[in-house]
């Protein structure tokens, strides 16, 4: 019944691409290897131009990938490290991501959407936990930071079963999480610059 909705396939297509795309904002590999495992097993059927996810190599490579990215990010320094590169790591991933829940769209619609709305929630959500991480850092010295990074662990593990499971739930959530980012976001870097004009008017003063 629902097959007959005009269009309801790219919409189904778009829920999980843009939750996986969330998943992206969190792990870089994880929502990749989740959708290369369940297509290799063949849970999920496989745009033709992204066969090579459903692969053994792809499910291999991604899978160490994956296990090196979550330890990683509980070695000090290394997680911030990880984190000058995640913001376009997870940017391509997400689009990638995204993309490939596409089969009949043409390549352009289909990655300037890919790029728009898959890059974007993934960067978004990446940038907020990069900040977050920061954040810990300077405020616990470090010692929050592997709460962080279970926590975005699990994060990307459950956006990744709710975009191939539960597709509505996962967009909605992932929407979600980016206004969540926004708002905080803005909310610390006014804070930020009303420091940083407190500090240069101080200077002026002495």
């Amino acid at each position: 019944m629902l097959d007959n909705i005009p269009f309801f396939p790219y919409i189904i297509s778009a829920f999980i691409g843009i939750g996986l795309a969330a998943a992206s904002g969190f792990r870089v590999f994880l929502p990749m290897f989740a959708v290369s495992l369940a297509s290799y097993m063949g849970w999920i059927p496989m745009n033709e131009n992204f066969l090579w996810l459903a692969g053994l190599p792809t499910l291999i490579t991604t899978g160490i990938a994956t296990v090196v990215e979550i330890l990683a990010y509980y070695i000090p320094y290394v997680d911030h490290l990880l984190d000058t590169l995640s913001v376009p790591l997870a940017t391509v991933a997400g689009s990638v991501m995204f993309a490939s829940q596409f089969a009949d769209l043409g390549t352009f619609p289909t990655w300037a959407l890919a790029l728009i709305a898959g890059g974007g929630t993934a960067a978004a959500i990446s940038s907020g936990f990069a900040g977050t991480r920061a954040a810990s850092t300077a405020t616990t010295g470090g010692l929050g930071n592997s709460v962080v990074a279970t926590t975005e662990t699990a994060g990307a593990g459950i956006m990744s079963v709710l975009a191939l499971a539960a597709p509505f739930i996962a967009a909605i959530i992932a929407i979600a999480l980016v206004i969540v980012v926004f708002i905080f976001g803005r909310k610390i870097w006014n804070k930020f610059r009303e420091n940083f004009s407190s500090a240069e008017s101080l200077e002026t003063k002495i």
